[in-house]
């Protein structure tokens, strides 16, 4: 059931790429067959079973001890519902007259079946290969398609994320040689057997190459060229779902297969939340294009993930993995804004466009969806991003409080840069760049709508994410499950005593 999810994408890829025509709608109905493939899952999902569901096994290479083992849980569920939407929002919102669309719209799927791959595999070498398979049709669809200085984003990219790679599989042959195993496959068991030295030597190696991916500081210097370069759709995918691979790893190996390590690591970790929190949004202050601003939010607004990693209770877990899905779903709305005024206005620099929000002659619509996600971003209260980043507070307090304050000041920072960006382009009279704008069609309205109605009835109901993943996070701390609704969030468990 579940390699349908990564043969579909791939099939769908060789007909784009073999089709003399009507590329485009190939992959739009290859990307709903996914969201209804996906949705299927989502309805036959057991919520009462903690463990892995739906699995398939079998020996790939046997003499590598790689074997095809997939299965899915709530930590990964969420995440591939999460892509298969985005998918398709890139594909939809593309440019109809892209130029080599067969390869375009084949790489967009085959990126897709990457991503599922490393939210489904079981093997620890099989994750690698999705993880790594990821980075060749990112590294081209921003390479041929980005701007000006696309060579220098693709091939920093590259580097970046062969590295993050490099590391992660050293951690993984390093887990199997010291503890004797010849199979890869996915045992906390394994590790718990290893000295805490060891373990703290493998969990260092998961942090920097999960580190680089996230990106944190000060490792992310990659992110905001790549964002910068790419195109409008590519960015979509890139912060709405490539960076959650990197989060996800922590989540599912840092913290799965070293917890006693983890605990260790943890007061340093909170430390390293802060800096990313902190430099990610002052950076974001001092940006003039809109574009990069996002960017460097994205470098902020993920390391409070690393802050309700470290903190290490149900809660926290499930802050972070709504953080992950909030995270997702705003900063891809704000890239989809983002481009819609690129495309209208030829700019994105805050200090030469000016009154987008004009009723008349402006852009009325992109301009209220706009500052709808910003205050998403921002954490306003009746949004997904204030439920996350309140769970994010509330449950990581306890342990690390004055980590927990000092980023608290993250969110008071993303209001200032937000409201930077709101007041300059949107706000007052015309500017001459923007008068005579061409209209905006629906369907570049359609996906940012669509997006911005997730982002609120999610943080109305933020239920609907975390009842996938409760009782796998209580299982995976071995803790009773938390249950978390729109009206109060009550906790079984104690949190640990503070560490700071």
């Amino acid at each position: 059931m579940l390699s349908i999810l990564l043969i579909v994408p791939l099939i769908g890829a060789i007909i784009a790429a073999s089709s003399p025509s009507q590329t485009r709608s190939i992959a739009s109905y290859v990307a709903l067959a996914i969201i209804g493939w996906t949705v299927l899952l989502l309805t036959k999902f057991d919520l009462s079973n903690s463990g892995m569901q739906f699995v398939e096994n079998f020996t790939w290479i046997d003499t590598l001890g790689l074997s095809y083992r997939l299965g899915i849980d709530g930590l990964s569920l969420p995440l591939v519902a999460l892509n298969s939407l985005l998918t398709w929002v890139a594909i939809y919102s593309s440019d109809e007259k892209i130029q080599r669309p067969r390869l375009y719209y084949s790489l967009i799927l085959i990126l897709n079946a990457a991503v599922t791959g490393v939210f489904l595999a079981q093997d620890l070498l099989l994750f690698f290969i999705s993880y790594e398979l990821e980075l060749i049709p990112l590294y081209l669809l921003i390479a041929i398609w980005g701007g000006q200085k696309r060579a220098y984003a693709a091939t920093k990219f590259l580097i970046y994320t062969a590295l993050s790679g490099a590391l992660i599989l050293a951690a993984f042959l390093g887990l199997a040689w010291f503890g004797g195993s010849n199979s890869f496959t996915y045992n906390p068991a394994l590790s718990a057997a290893l000295p805490l030295s060891q373990q703290l030597l493998l969990l260092g190696a998961l942090l920097l190459g999960f580190g680089i991916k996230v990106p944190l500081f000060p490792f992310h210097t990659w992110l905001p060229d790549a964002h910068v370069e790419a195109s409008t759709p590519i960015s979509v995918l890139l912060a709405g779902v490539l960076l959650k691979l990197a989060t996800y790893g922590i989540l599912r190996f840092c913290v799965g297969l070293f917890p006693e390590a983890w605990q260790v690591a943890a007061p340093w970790l909170s430390i390293w939340a802060i800096v990313s929190v902190l430099y990610g949004a002052l950076m974001a202050i001092a940006q003039t294009d809109m574009k990069k601003m996002v960017a460097y939010s994205s470098v902020s607004h993920m390391g409070y993930i690393l802050l309700a990693a470290a903190a290490n209770t149900p809660l926290s877990f499930s802050a972070a993995m709504i953080q992950m899905v909030s995270h997702g779903l705003i900063s891809a709305t704000l890239f989809l804004l983002v481009g819609v005024v690129y495309q209208k206005t030829k700019t994105r620099d805050i200090n030469v466009i000016q009154g987008l929000l004009n009723p008349e002659r402006g852009m009325p619509l992109i301009g209220s969806l706009m500052v709808i996600s910003v205050m998403a971003s921002a954490g306003i209260p009746g949004m997904v991003g204030f439920v996350a980043e309140f769970l994010i507070f509330r449950s990581s307090f306890p342990v690390f409080p004055i980590q927990t304050l000092l980023c608290m000041l993250g969110t008071g920072l993303t209001a200032v840069y937000y409201l930077l960006l709101i007041n300059k382009a949107f706000f007052g009279r015309l500017s001459v760049p923007v008068q005579n704008l061409e209209t905006v069609t629906w369907q570049e309205r359609y996906p940012a709508i669509i997006l911005t109605v997730a982002i609120v009835l999610f943080g109305l109901q933020p239920s609907w994410i975390t009842r996938w993943s409760e009782l796998t996070i209580a299982a995976t701390l071995q803790a009773p499950a938390i249950v978390a609704t729109a009206a109060k969030i009550e906790v079984s468990t104690s949190a640990p005593s503070p560490s700071l």
